[in-house]
Protein backbone atom coordinates (compact mmCIF):
# COMPACT_ATOMS: atom_id res chain seq x y z
CA UNK A 1 0.00 0.00 0.00
CA UNK A 2 2.41 2.58 0.84
CA UNK A 3 4.53 1.91 -2.40
CA UNK A 4 1.02 3.18 -4.28
CA UNK A 5 0.62 5.74 -1.99
CA UNK A 6 4.55 7.17 -2.67
CA UNK A 7 4.12 5.97 -6.63
CA UNK A 8 0.92 8.30 -6.82
CA UNK A 9 2.96 11.33 -4.91
CA UNK A 10 5.86 10.72 -7.57
CA UNK A 11 3.12 11.00 -10.81
CA UNK A 12 1.31 13.72 -9.73
CA UNK A 13 4.29 16.04 -7.97
CA UNK A 14 2.83 19.18 -10.87
CA UNK A 15 -0.65 19.16 -9.43
CA UNK A 16 0.53 19.05 -5.72
CA UNK A 17 3.32 21.85 -6.61
CA UNK A 18 0.90 23.98 -8.58
CA UNK A 19 -1.96 23.36 -5.75
CA UNK A 20 0.30 24.16 -2.84
CA UNK A 21 0.21 21.00 -1.39
CA UNK A 22 3.79 20.35 -1.58
CA UNK A 23 4.99 24.13 -2.18
CA UNK A 24 6.16 24.81 1.77
CA UNK A 25 9.28 21.95 1.19
CA UNK A 26 10.50 24.83 -1.16
CA UNK A 27 12.39 28.51 -0.55
CA UNK A 28 9.59 30.93 -1.55
CA UNK A 29 9.73 34.83 -2.06
CA UNK A 30 7.16 36.24 0.33
CA UNK A 31 5.12 39.65 -0.05
CA UNK A 32 4.29 41.46 2.80
CA UNK A 33 2.38 44.16 4.01
CA UNK A 34 2.42 45.36 7.17
CA UNK A 35 -0.60 48.26 7.71
CA UNK A 36 0.31 49.35 11.54
CA UNK A 37 3.83 49.88 13.50
CA UNK A 38 3.30 46.95 15.78
CA UNK A 39 3.54 45.33 12.31
CA UNK A 40 5.95 47.21 10.81
CA UNK A 41 8.45 46.30 13.52
CA UNK A 42 7.72 42.61 13.49
CA UNK A 43 8.28 42.21 9.82
CA UNK A 44 11.70 44.36 10.76
CA UNK A 45 12.57 41.51 13.22
CA UNK A 46 11.65 39.02 10.79
CA UNK A 47 13.95 40.51 7.74
CA UNK A 48 16.83 40.71 10.46
CA UNK A 49 16.61 38.14 12.76
CA UNK A 50 15.68 35.05 10.82
CA UNK A 51 17.82 33.23 7.82
CA UNK A 52 16.06 35.44 5.10
CA UNK A 53 16.93 37.70 2.31
CA UNK A 54 15.30 41.09 1.64
CA UNK A 55 14.85 41.83 -2.15
CA UNK A 56 12.37 45.00 -1.69
CA UNK A 57 13.04 47.61 0.14
CA UNK A 58 17.46 46.99 0.22
CA UNK A 59 17.32 46.93 4.01
CA UNK A 60 14.30 46.75 6.69
CA UNK A 61 15.30 50.26 8.25
CA UNK A 62 12.88 51.03 4.83
CA UNK A 63 10.35 49.55 5.90
CA UNK A 64 7.29 51.48 6.61
CA UNK A 65 3.64 51.37 7.16
CA UNK A 66 1.00 50.23 3.78
CA UNK A 67 4.77 49.29 2.06
CA UNK A 68 4.59 46.50 0.05
CA UNK A 69 8.02 44.07 1.02
CA UNK A 70 9.55 41.39 -0.75
CA UNK A 71 10.95 38.29 1.21
CA UNK A 72 13.13 35.49 0.05
CA UNK A 73 12.18 33.01 2.87
CA UNK A 74 14.23 29.42 2.85
CA UNK A 75 12.42 26.24 3.26
CA UNK A 76 13.90 25.84 6.72
CA UNK A 77 13.00 28.66 8.20
CA UNK A 78 8.96 29.47 6.21
CA UNK A 79 6.93 27.79 8.59
CA UNK A 80 8.21 30.01 11.61
CA UNK A 81 8.10 32.82 9.28
CA UNK A 82 4.27 32.17 8.20
CA UNK A 83 3.34 31.56 11.38
CA UNK A 84 4.67 35.00 13.13
CA UNK A 85 3.06 36.36 10.11
CA UNK A 86 -0.26 34.92 10.98
CA UNK A 87 0.10 35.57 14.95
CA UNK A 88 0.34 38.86 14.25
CA UNK A 89 -2.10 39.53 11.16
CA UNK A 90 -0.28 40.70 8.97
CA UNK A 91 -0.94 40.69 5.17
CA UNK A 92 1.22 38.48 3.17
CA UNK A 93 1.20 36.47 0.18
CA UNK A 94 3.32 33.50 -2.05
CA UNK A 95 4.61 35.43 -4.77
CA UNK A 96 7.25 32.69 -6.00
CA UNK A 97 6.38 29.24 -4.53
CA UNK A 98 9.73 27.18 -5.75
CA UNK A 99 12.75 29.59 -6.30
CA UNK A 100 14.74 26.68 -6.76
CA UNK A 101 12.92 25.72 -10.11
CA UNK A 102 13.93 29.52 -11.18
CA UNK A 103 17.40 29.43 -10.34
CA UNK A 104 17.88 26.27 -12.08
CA UNK A 105 16.35 27.62 -15.41
CA UNK A 106 18.60 31.06 -15.06
CA UNK A 107 22.03 28.93 -15.16
CA UNK A 108 20.71 26.32 -17.46
CA UNK A 109 22.87 26.92 -20.85
CA UNK A 110 23.39 25.13 -23.79
CA UNK A 111 26.57 27.54 -25.12
CA UNK A 112 28.98 29.76 -23.52
CA UNK A 113 30.28 30.55 -27.33
CA UNK A 114 29.09 34.12 -28.91
CA UNK A 115 29.25 32.50 -31.93
CA UNK A 116 25.64 30.35 -31.14
CA UNK A 117 24.06 33.48 -32.51
CA UNK A 118 21.50 35.90 -30.86
CA UNK A 119 20.40 33.45 -28.24
CA UNK A 120 24.09 33.90 -26.60
CA UNK A 121 22.69 37.21 -25.27
CA UNK A 122 19.45 35.83 -24.31
CA UNK A 123 20.64 33.91 -21.17
CA UNK A 124 22.36 34.57 -18.39
CA UNK A 125 26.06 33.71 -18.39
CA UNK A 126 28.58 32.82 -15.35
CA UNK A 127 31.64 35.60 -14.76
CA UNK A 128 33.78 33.33 -16.58
CA UNK A 129 31.73 33.18 -19.75
CA UNK A 130 31.66 37.08 -19.24
CA UNK A 131 35.47 37.24 -19.57
CA UNK A 132 35.63 34.39 -22.32
CA UNK A 133 33.09 36.94 -24.15
CA UNK A 134 35.19 39.83 -23.90
CA UNK A 135 38.54 38.51 -24.81
CA UNK A 136 36.37 37.00 -28.06
CA UNK A 137 34.01 39.96 -28.88
CA UNK A 138 37.75 42.52 -28.65
CA UNK A 139 39.36 39.80 -30.89
CA UNK A 140 36.71 39.61 -33.27
CA UNK A 141 36.01 43.54 -33.73
CA UNK A 142 39.80 44.94 -33.04
CA UNK A 143 39.49 48.12 -34.59
CA UNK A 144 35.95 49.03 -32.62
CA UNK A 145 36.50 47.49 -29.53
CA UNK A 146 39.33 47.39 -27.06
CA UNK A 147 39.84 46.19 -23.33
CA UNK A 148 40.88 48.13 -20.78
CA UNK A 149 41.85 46.84 -17.14
CA UNK A 150 41.22 49.66 -14.65
CA UNK A 151 41.65 47.82 -11.43
CA UNK A 152 40.79 44.34 -9.47
CA UNK A 153 38.50 43.32 -7.17
CA UNK A 154 38.96 42.41 -3.35
CA UNK A 155 39.63 38.60 -4.61
CA UNK A 156 41.84 39.63 -7.20
CA UNK A 157 39.39 39.60 -10.15
CA UNK A 158 40.08 41.89 -13.03
CA UNK A 159 37.64 44.94 -13.76
CA UNK A 160 37.55 44.84 -17.46
CA UNK A 161 36.56 48.07 -19.17
CA UNK A 162 35.34 48.00 -22.88
CA UNK A 163 35.90 51.08 -24.93
CA UNK A 164 33.36 51.02 -28.47
CA UNK A 165 34.92 53.54 -30.34
CA UNK A 166 33.50 53.38 -33.84
CA UNK A 167 35.69 56.40 -35.67
CA UNK A 168 38.51 58.80 -34.48
CA UNK A 169 36.51 62.43 -34.54
CA UNK A 170 38.88 64.87 -32.45
CA UNK A 171 36.63 65.92 -29.70
CA UNK A 172 34.61 63.39 -28.89
CA UNK A 173 32.04 63.14 -26.10
CA UNK A 174 32.12 59.66 -24.16
CA UNK A 175 29.57 58.00 -21.91
CA UNK A 176 29.68 55.40 -18.95
CA UNK A 177 27.72 52.42 -18.14
CA UNK A 178 28.53 49.91 -15.64
CA UNK A 179 26.20 46.85 -14.81
CA UNK A 180 26.65 44.38 -12.24
CA UNK A 181 27.43 46.72 -8.89
CA UNK A 182 24.88 44.66 -7.09
CA UNK A 183 25.86 41.19 -7.44
CA UNK A 184 22.32 39.20 -7.52
CA UNK A 185 20.72 40.99 -10.16
CA UNK A 186 21.62 39.61 -13.07
CA UNK A 187 19.87 41.20 -15.67
CA UNK A 188 22.43 43.96 -14.96
CA UNK A 189 25.43 42.66 -16.54
CA UNK A 190 23.61 40.84 -19.35
CA UNK A 191 22.31 44.34 -20.63
CA UNK A 192 26.02 45.12 -20.86
CA UNK A 193 26.50 41.99 -22.75
CA UNK A 194 22.88 43.21 -25.20
CA UNK A 195 24.22 46.83 -25.39
CA UNK A 196 28.08 45.81 -26.84
CA UNK A 197 26.10 42.99 -29.09
CA UNK A 198 23.43 46.21 -30.32
CA UNK A 199 25.91 48.84 -31.16
CA UNK A 200 28.27 46.29 -33.02
CA UNK A 201 25.66 44.67 -35.04
CA UNK A 202 23.22 48.13 -35.78
CA UNK A 203 26.24 50.84 -36.46
CA UNK A 204 25.31 52.20 -39.81
CA UNK A 205 21.90 50.63 -39.73
CA UNK A 206 20.22 52.08 -36.74
CA UNK A 207 19.64 55.84 -36.96
CA UNK A 208 19.76 56.21 -33.58
CA UNK A 209 22.96 53.94 -32.52
CA UNK A 210 24.57 55.17 -35.32
CA UNK A 211 24.26 59.07 -34.22
CA UNK A 212 25.37 58.51 -30.76
CA UNK A 213 28.89 55.64 -32.02
CA UNK A 214 29.58 59.13 -34.33
CA UNK A 215 29.38 61.31 -31.67
CA UNK A 216 30.38 59.64 -28.82
CA UNK A 217 32.82 56.66 -27.07
CA UNK A 218 31.42 54.23 -24.90
CA UNK A 219 32.99 52.93 -21.78
CA UNK A 220 31.17 49.20 -20.27
CA UNK A 221 32.03 47.90 -17.40
CA UNK A 222 29.99 44.61 -17.56
CA UNK A 223 30.25 43.69 -14.26
CA UNK A 224 31.87 45.89 -11.28
CA UNK A 225 31.00 43.35 -8.20
CA UNK A 226 32.59 40.09 -10.36
CA UNK A 227 33.41 38.35 -6.70
CA UNK A 228 29.79 38.83 -5.66
CA UNK A 229 28.80 37.97 -9.19
CA UNK A 230 30.72 34.71 -8.76
CA UNK A 231 29.39 34.02 -5.76
CA UNK A 232 25.53 34.19 -6.55
CA UNK A 233 26.58 31.38 -9.49
CA UNK A 234 28.42 29.00 -6.96
CA UNK A 235 27.04 29.62 -3.55
CA UNK A 236 24.21 31.93 -2.48
CA UNK A 237 21.79 33.66 -5.48
CA UNK A 238 20.53 36.03 -2.99
CA UNK A 239 23.84 37.68 -2.33
CA UNK A 240 24.32 42.06 -2.55
CA UNK A 241 27.19 43.09 -1.78
CA UNK A 242 31.03 42.60 -2.77
CA UNK A 243 33.37 39.99 -0.93
CA UNK A 244 35.55 41.66 1.27
CA UNK A 245 36.39 41.37 4.86
CA UNK A 246 35.68 43.41 7.22
CA UNK A 247 37.87 44.47 10.15
CA UNK A 248 36.52 43.26 13.66
CA UNK A 249 33.41 41.27 12.24
CA UNK A 250 32.74 37.80 10.79
CA UNK A 251 30.42 39.56 8.40
CA UNK A 252 31.79 39.51 4.31
CA UNK A 253 31.40 42.77 1.94
CA UNK A 254 30.28 46.15 1.46
CA UNK A 255 27.76 47.97 -0.52
CA UNK A 256 29.65 49.29 -3.57
CA UNK A 257 26.43 51.60 -4.11
CA UNK A 258 27.18 53.17 -0.70
CA UNK A 259 30.77 53.23 -0.74
CA UNK A 260 31.59 56.47 -3.14
CA UNK A 261 31.94 59.82 -1.50
CA UNK A 262 28.51 61.58 -1.68
CA UNK A 263 27.06 61.86 1.70
CA UNK A 264 28.56 59.09 2.32
CA UNK A 265 27.25 57.03 5.15
CA UNK A 266 25.00 59.14 6.19
CA UNK A 267 21.02 58.66 5.97
CA UNK A 268 20.35 55.72 4.29
CA UNK A 269 23.57 53.95 4.57
CA UNK A 270 24.83 51.39 7.52
CA UNK A 271 27.76 51.20 9.18
CA UNK A 272 27.09 48.43 9.99
CA UNK A 273 29.27 45.85 8.45
CA UNK A 274 26.26 43.00 8.28
CA UNK A 275 23.97 45.09 6.92
CA UNK A 276 22.97 45.06 3.18
CA UNK A 277 23.81 48.31 2.25
CA UNK A 278 27.16 48.33 4.69
CA UNK A 279 28.67 51.62 3.39
CA UNK A 280 32.42 50.29 3.95
CA UNK A 281 35.33 51.95 6.49
CA UNK A 282 35.68 55.03 4.80
CA UNK A 283 34.33 56.36 1.03
CA UNK A 284 36.45 54.04 -1.83
CA UNK A 285 37.27 51.96 0.66
CA UNK A 286 36.91 49.02 -1.67
CA UNK A 287 39.13 48.46 -4.44
CA UNK A 288 36.30 47.66 -6.75
CA UNK A 289 34.70 51.17 -5.83
CA UNK A 290 38.20 53.47 -6.29
CA UNK A 291 38.95 51.56 -9.54
CA UNK A 292 35.51 53.50 -11.49
CA UNK A 293 36.30 56.52 -9.38
CA UNK A 294 39.91 56.99 -10.57
CA UNK A 295 38.92 55.82 -14.13
CA UNK A 296 36.06 58.85 -14.04
CA UNK A 297 38.53 61.20 -12.68
CA UNK A 298 41.54 61.14 -15.24
CA UNK A 299 38.25 60.97 -17.89
CA UNK A 300 35.81 63.17 -16.45
CA UNK A 301 36.90 65.94 -19.15
CA UNK A 302 35.44 63.40 -21.86
CA UNK A 303 32.54 61.48 -20.25
CA UNK A 304 29.67 63.48 -20.32
CA UNK A 305 26.73 60.97 -19.11
CA UNK A 306 26.89 58.35 -16.68
CA UNK A 307 24.25 55.32 -16.46
CA UNK A 308 24.36 52.30 -14.19
CA UNK A 309 22.06 49.79 -14.46
CA UNK A 310 20.60 48.11 -11.59
CA UNK A 311 17.16 45.54 -10.82
CA UNK A 312 14.22 45.33 -10.24
CA UNK A 313 11.89 47.82 -9.61
CA UNK A 314 11.27 49.45 -13.35
CA UNK A 315 12.73 52.95 -12.15
CA UNK A 316 14.72 55.71 -14.11
CA UNK A 317 16.67 57.59 -11.34
CA UNK A 318 18.51 60.60 -11.05
CA UNK A 319 20.65 62.85 -8.66
CA UNK A 320 20.56 63.27 -5.84
CA UNK A 321 19.60 60.18 -3.84
CA UNK A 322 21.83 61.24 -1.68
CA UNK A 323 19.97 64.27 0.20
CA UNK A 324 16.76 65.79 -1.03
CA UNK A 325 18.02 68.65 -2.50
CA UNK A 326 17.55 69.43 -6.10
CA UNK A 327 20.20 69.03 -8.33
CA UNK A 328 21.26 72.37 -10.11
CA UNK A 329 19.81 70.98 -13.77
CA UNK A 330 16.96 69.05 -12.47
CA UNK A 331 14.62 70.48 -14.89
CA UNK A 332 16.79 68.70 -17.61
CA UNK A 333 17.24 65.17 -15.97
CA UNK A 334 13.55 65.09 -15.35
CA UNK A 335 12.82 66.43 -19.21
CA UNK A 336 15.26 63.82 -20.36
CA UNK A 337 14.10 61.09 -17.81
CA UNK A 338 10.35 61.95 -19.32
CA UNK A 339 11.50 61.22 -22.24
CA UNK A 340 12.89 57.81 -22.07
CA UNK A 341 10.24 56.29 -19.55
CA UNK A 342 7.55 57.52 -22.52
CA UNK A 343 9.53 56.58 -25.34
CA UNK A 344 9.55 52.86 -23.34
CA UNK A 345 5.65 52.95 -22.31
CA UNK A 346 5.12 53.88 -26.24
CA UNK A 347 7.10 50.97 -27.68
CA UNK A 348 6.72 48.33 -25.28
CA UNK A 349 3.88 49.48 -23.22
CA UNK A 350 5.49 49.23 -19.94
CA UNK A 351 5.65 51.59 -17.54
CA UNK A 352 8.32 53.06 -15.49
CA UNK A 353 8.48 55.89 -12.85
CA UNK A 354 11.09 58.86 -12.50
CA UNK A 355 12.63 60.91 -10.61
CA UNK A 356 15.56 62.11 -8.20
CA UNK A 357 16.05 58.81 -6.21
CA UNK A 358 15.76 60.10 -2.72
CA UNK A 359 12.21 61.82 -3.58
CA UNK A 360 10.75 58.40 -6.00
CA UNK A 361 12.12 55.83 -3.11
CA UNK A 362 14.25 56.76 -0.23
CA UNK A 363 17.93 58.19 0.89
CA UNK A 364 20.76 56.65 0.01
CA UNK A 365 24.14 57.97 0.12
CA UNK A 366 27.27 57.25 -1.32
CA UNK A 367 25.85 56.27 -4.59
CA UNK A 368 27.88 56.09 -7.88
CA UNK A 369 25.60 58.19 -9.62
CA UNK A 370 25.64 60.70 -7.12
CA UNK A 371 29.21 60.63 -7.01
CA UNK A 372 29.70 60.84 -10.84
CA UNK A 373 27.27 64.24 -10.63
CA UNK A 374 29.49 66.12 -8.09
CA UNK A 375 32.59 64.89 -10.35
CA UNK A 376 31.11 67.27 -12.94
CA UNK A 377 29.18 64.91 -14.74
CA UNK A 378 26.18 66.45 -15.15
CA UNK A 379 24.26 64.32 -16.90
CA UNK A 380 23.85 60.60 -14.42
CA UNK A 381 21.29 58.32 -14.21
CA UNK A 382 20.33 55.09 -12.72
CA UNK A 383 17.97 52.21 -14.36
CA UNK A 384 15.90 49.81 -12.62
CA UNK A 385 15.48 47.12 -14.55
CA UNK A 386 12.11 44.87 -15.01
CA UNK A 387 10.61 43.72 -13.63
CA UNK A 388 7.86 45.35 -10.35
CA UNK A 389 8.44 42.14 -8.38
CA UNK A 390 6.50 39.22 -10.19
CA UNK A 391 9.99 37.61 -9.95
CA UNK A 392 12.11 40.07 -8.72
CA UNK A 393 16.02 39.15 -9.02
CA UNK A 394 15.19 35.83 -10.85
CA UNK A 395 13.53 37.10 -14.01
CA UNK A 396 13.31 34.24 -16.37
CA UNK A 397 15.61 34.36 -19.33
CA UNK A 398 13.02 34.62 -21.49
CA UNK A 399 12.18 38.13 -20.24
CA UNK A 400 15.64 38.96 -21.17
CA UNK A 401 15.25 40.45 -24.62
CA UNK A 402 12.45 42.75 -23.67
CA UNK A 403 14.13 44.27 -20.40
CA UNK A 404 17.20 45.08 -22.49
CA UNK A 405 15.58 46.76 -24.97
CA UNK A 406 13.49 49.09 -22.96
CA UNK A 407 16.49 49.91 -21.10
CA UNK A 408 18.65 50.09 -24.40
CA UNK A 409 15.58 52.55 -25.87
CA UNK A 410 15.72 54.61 -22.52
CA UNK A 411 19.88 54.99 -22.84
CA UNK A 412 19.77 55.64 -26.26
CA UNK A 413 16.81 58.16 -25.55
CA UNK A 414 19.18 60.18 -23.11
CA UNK A 415 22.37 59.68 -25.00
CA UNK A 416 21.06 61.65 -27.89
CA UNK A 417 19.39 64.22 -25.68
CA UNK A 418 22.99 64.93 -24.05
CA UNK A 419 25.28 65.15 -27.65
CA UNK A 420 21.99 68.18 -28.55
CA UNK A 421 22.52 69.95 -24.81
CA UNK A 422 26.46 69.46 -24.54
CA UNK A 423 29.04 71.36 -26.47
CA UNK A 424 32.18 69.63 -28.06
CA UNK A 425 34.88 68.78 -25.42
CA UNK A 426 37.99 71.34 -26.34
CA UNK A 427 40.31 68.52 -23.87
CA UNK A 428 42.16 66.09 -25.97
CA UNK A 429 41.09 62.63 -25.50
CA UNK A 430 43.03 60.17 -23.24
CA UNK A 431 45.96 57.88 -24.77
CA UNK A 432 46.27 54.68 -23.25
Amino acid sequence: MKSLLVLWVFMNLDVLLKTGLCQDTHDQILSITPHTQEQVEVVKNVSSQYETALWQPASHQYIKEESEVHLFVPATTLETVKDLLQRHSITHEVLLANTNELIEMQTRNDSTDPRSGSTFYERYHSLDDIYYWINRTTQEHPTTLSTILIGSSSEKRPLYVLKLSLNDRPNKKAMWIDCGIHAREWISPAFCLWFVQHSLSFYNINHDITSILDNMDVYILPVMNPDGYHYTWTTNRMWRKNRSTNKGSNCIGVDLNRNFDANWCTEGASPEPCTEIYCGAFPESEPESQAVADFLRSHKDTVQLYISIHSYSQMLLFPYSCTLEEAENHSDLLEMAGAAVQKIRRYYRNSYRYGAGAKTIYLAPGGSDDWAYNLGIKYSFTFELQDRGRYGFLLPPSFIPQACNEALIGVKTIALKVIEKTPASTSPPPTF
